[in-house]
């Protein structure tokens, strides 16, 4: 098993995603297919690449194909992660028709979107080059689809900031002005840490200079992150901190701007857009003469 797939299978669970999709998109039976095509006839398909990019979402499209049909033989060209071109044949199947045919629009749904995310982090990842900033992604996902856009930052060559709300403190704006303050938040948190016995980092975020102040001589946090700052006042910050924390950008960071923000000398640019605001990469799965 895949240790993406094992690393969050506690709160994911692959075959029933795929058991639901399935039922939505068949209901109560792919009439095209079952008017067309006999019911023991099998034959061979492609997953052709029409558009260059990062091919993301195999491993995925192999338990949605193994899913439709147990007996299907896959044989894969091109893993997860590589860099691809248009003509490029990712992997052949065969298998029982009615079955493929079934499996097609999940399997490309799945792939296209994954694809097109893996896409767009591998660029933004190389446009820090020569630095030590690493592009994570945000909560900012398609609901009951994250796993596989978090899993496509990751084969991009991203990482992912956090899962979901259960795998580490972030206290945001909102939770700094209901709690009364900066410090009352940090020390609210870490008396709850305790009280749990749970063991979870704390980012907090911050608005200004002045916020930093206040993090730093309250401390007991993992990470800082700076919410909205210029290149200019995010190198300000970079030198405040002085290494003392984890340093996070975010907020309104684009392609045009992620190399200076990388340059800065922070250690992770967060980026909604890349699971919020992504073009989907241009796949097909089609017949083998």
């Amino acid at each position: 098993m895949n240790n993406f797939i094992k690393q969050h299978q506690s709160y994911f669970n692959l075959s029933a995603f795929i058991t639901q999709a399935f039922k939505e998109d068949e209901g109560h039976g792919d009439h095209t297919s079952l008017s067309t095509i006999p019911k023991n006839k099998s034959g061979k398909m492609k997953l052709l690449v029409k558009e260059d990019g990062i091919l993301a979402g195999v491993e995925a499209a192999f338990h949605v194909l193994k899913h439709a049909d147990k007996k299907v033989k896959i044989t894969p060209l091109i893993k997860d992660g590589a860099t691809v071109k248009k003509g490029d044949v990712a992997f052949l199947v065969e298998g029982n028709l009615q079955k493929l045919l079934l499996a097609e629009r999940l399997l490309l749904n799945i792939m296209q979107r994954m694809s097109g995310i893996a896409t767009k982090t591998h660029q933004l990842q190389q446009l820090c080059k020569g630095t030590k900033a690493k592009v994570i992604d945000t909560r900012k996902t398609t609901p009951g689809f994250r796993f596989f856009e978090k899993w496509a930052v990751v084969i991009g060559g991203g990482a992912n900031h956090r899962y979901g709300l259960f795998d580490m403190i972030l206290i945001k704006d909102n939770h700094v002005d209901f709690a009364g303050g900066i410090e009352n938040a940090i020390k609210a948190a870490n008396v709850y840490l305790k009280k749990n016995k749970l063991h979870l980092p704390i980012e907090i975020e911050t608005r200004n200079l002045e916020d930093i102040k206040k993090v730093l001589a309250t401390g007991k946090v993992n990470r800082i992150m700076l919410d909205n700052y210029s290149i200019d006042e995010t190198k300000k910050a970079v030198r405040f901190i002085n290494g003392s924390y984890e340093i996070e950008s975010s907020g309104g960071i684009t392609e045009a701007t992620i190399a200076n923000y990388a340059k800065c000398g922070v250690d992770f640019i967060s980026i909604g857009a890349l699971t919020h605001h992504v073009k989907s990469l241009d796949l097909s799965f089609k017949a083998v003469d």
